[in-house]
């Protein structure tokens, strides 16, 4: 968790705003390929693309 307040106080700091939707999309993309890796949810995944 230190690390996320260290990341979140650097963009408040330095106005870099624009890395917030970059990392909540890697969030998503990461989240998305834990849960297709090897679950149940993978063919229901799968057809949205």
């Amino acid at each position: 968790m230190h690390f996320l307040t260290d990341l979140f106080g650097f963009m408040k700091t330095r106005k870099k705003f624009w890395l917030l939707p970059l990392l909540i999309v890697l969030v998503l993309m990461g989240t998305l390929l834990f849960l297709t890796s090897g679950t149940a949810v993978a063919p229901f995944i799968y057809t949205l693309f």
